[in-house]
């Protein structure tokens, strides 16, 4: 550990390049080396220049295949993203947890010896951070307080998972902060599990696994969720520049607020259907028992649940399919199943817009932007939790500037990120990574 001062000087002697390099790609260094130390001049100012401290960081993640198939035990394949959280930490003896965010007033300030739901924290930052401290306890670890300064570009409500970044950045913080950063006792996958823990029961959003095991784990990879409480977690890898290719994320600027029941209807109209057979999750419902059992299941749960159950099993299976296509580098199937995936979203799932709000489907516009332009080359799909945010494409370099254009043209300047898949995941950042 070092004080805030002596880190402002080896970040700016260059001590910390090779890690912003590992994390964020050689081209933004420099940039890193900026926010870094802005965020740690921000720290000063808020608690001092006497503290030592400690750097973290954890990514947001792009769904690539298998939407919302998680909460119900499926298949999915994601990865993610060189944007991310980043804190300043430093303990304190207080046994407060301190959360101060970059252009945010309110400051979270969780007291860690009640580790008990709060109501009036639900759908709020602080009830994460004590259900993530719970988490930590109930799996025998020890948590305390720290001051804590965060700034993050995930794109919040937009489909990236800026909610899990989060959840597992105070994970591994309390990890490296209290825990020895025990990679054995708290690894990635059990960090990811923990933040599930807190948003399910402490946030009250009923999300599946798959978002905080993208960015705690990091990477590329694929997650069956048979057995949740142990998820098979595999990587690859996707090359994207050999095919010509670039992954763009465009902001739709919708808002994700007042839709956590457009999402808990998705899982709780598929669990409906798990209902029926007697099963909790529709990953152990035969698939043929559902088919034989459709007239009786229209009438019991109503279509809607119907074709989502449909989507399910499909997306699951498509998800096996595209991890299939990246290893054996068959991009054109890789290609044509996003976009199958993304009809299916669509068409099935019915997660593109709110019915509550049929005037806002910035989604769709998106979507039928991208399907213009991009004109049978490329993929296009939603992504994420859907009803607003963002959606996924994987555009031609040489459609890259009219691709671009389109998109910021209707949403506004910026709106179209062009990312890049980060190896690493929820992390203390340290010269030496």
């Amino acid at each position: 550990m070092a004080n805030t001062i002596e880190l402002k000087q080896q970040i700016a002697q260059g001590e910390y390049d090779a890690a912003f390099a590992k994390l964020y790609g050689a081209d933004a260094v420099q940039e890193q080396r900026k926010r870094y130390t802005d965020l740690i001049d921000e720290f000063e100012k808020k608690y001092g220049t006497d503290r030592t401290v400690r750097l973290y960081s954890a990514p947001g993640r792009t769904e690539i295949g298998g939407n919302h198939t998680d909460h119900n035990n499926g298949v999915v394949l994601a990865g993610s993203v060189n944007l991310d959280m980043v804190a300043v930490v430093s303990p304190n003896e207080e046994n407060v947890i301190r959360v101060k965010s970059l252009g945010f007033d309110k400051i979270d300030d969780v007291d860690v010896t009640n580790l008990v739901p709060q109501p009036r924290e639900a759908e709020h930052s602080a009830s994460l951070i004590r259900g993530v401290a719970k988490g930590i306890v109930d799996a025998g670890g020890k948590v305390g307080g720290f001051d804590c300064y965060t700034t993050s570009n995930v794109l919040r409500g937009s489909g990236l998972s800026s909610s899990a970044a989060f959840e597992v950045c105070i994970g591994a913080i309390l990890r490296g902060e209290y825990n020895n950063n025990d990679m054995e006792k708290f690894n990635q996958v059990k960090i990811a599990q923990i933040g599930q823990y807190a948003e399910n029961v402490f946030f009250g959003k009923p999300c599946g696994l798959m978002d905080q095991t993208a960015c705690a784990v990091g990477g590329v990879i694929t997650i069956d969720f048979k057995d949740p409480a142990h998820p098979v977690v595999g990587q690859t890898a996707i090359d994207l520049a050999k095919h010509g290719f670039v992954m763009c994320i465009s902001d739709t600027k919708g808002s994700h607020a007042d839709l956590t029941d457009d999402y808990a209807a998705i899982r709780r109209e598929m669990e409906s259907v798990a209902e029926q057979f007697g099963k909790k999750v529709l990953r152990e419902v035969d698939e043929d028992e559902f088919y034989k059992a459709l007239p009786k299941l229209r009438k019991a749960v109503g279509d809607r649940a119907v074709v989502r159950a449909m989507h399910f099993y499909n997306d699951c299976r498509r998800a096996a399919q595209l991890c299939d296509a990246v290893r054996e580098d068959d991009f054109e199937t890789f290609l044509r199943l996003i976009i199958e995936g993304g009809h299916s979203s669509f068409e099935f799932n019915q997660n593109a817009y709110s019915i509550k709000n049929p005037k806002e489907q910035g989604v769709p516009v998106a979507l039928a932007l991208s399907q213009r332009v991009l004109n049978g080359r490329g993929a296009w799909r939603l992504q994420g939790g859907g009803f607003a945010g963002t959606i996924q494409a994987f555009v031609p370099v040489d459609l890259l500037d009219a691709y671009k254009a389109a998109i910021d043209g209707c949403f506004g300047e910026g709106s179209c990120h062009v990312l890049n898949i980060r190896n690493y995941g929820a992390v203390p950042v340290t010269p030496d990574m």
